[in-house]
């Protein structure tokens, strides 16, 4: 699914992963033993949050994006 949300993905001591955040849905997270898999994981929630979103008729948020500097 195609979708411009954003992740950050950060490197967890305590647990070990690659921790997955979701800055447009601040109360989702997922992880990954490597950083591939904690893309594709986040990926994965993304599209799940987004058709749920839509099948329960509520209103995404607005995808963030990076303002250009001239």
């Amino acid at each position: 699914m195609n979708h411009h949300y954003s992740m950050e993905i950060r490197w967890s001591n305590e647990d070990q992963a690659f921790v997955v955040t979701l800055p447009e849905f601040p109360v989702c997270q997922t992880h990954g033993e490597s950083y591939e898999s904690a893309v594709k994981n986040g990926q994965d929630v993304l599209d799940v949050l987004i058709e749920t979103y839509r099948a329960e008729g509520r209103e995404l948020p607005e995808p963030l994006t990076l303002e250009k500097v001239a």
